[in-house]
């Protein structure tokens, strides 16, 4: 029997959420610069912050891999 350590599996799990993450801020990142649109990217990037720390949240709290590969896939990072 293959048994799964969940504190690394969480920890790849984060590593997975943080780079989603990064791909979704990288162009609210650059329109946050552009004056005209700030206002809209920052409340975006705000979007993206919150979405993440409730992923985040979900993960730590995981029992075990089936409930933490459920979160991946229902929040599409997998």
């Amino acid at each position: 029997m293959i048994k799964v350590d969940l504190t690394k599996a969480k920890e790849i799990a984060h590593n997975i959420r943080r780079i989603d993450r990064a791909e979704k801020m990288k162009p609210l990142d650059i329109e946050a610069t552009i004056p005209a649109i700030a206002e809209q990217a920052e409340a975006a990037r705000q979007l993206v912050r919150d979405e993440n720390a409730a992923i985040q949240t979900s993960i730590n709290d995981s029992q075990d891999e089936v409930e933490l590969k459920q979160i991946l896939v229902d929040n599409k990072l997998v």
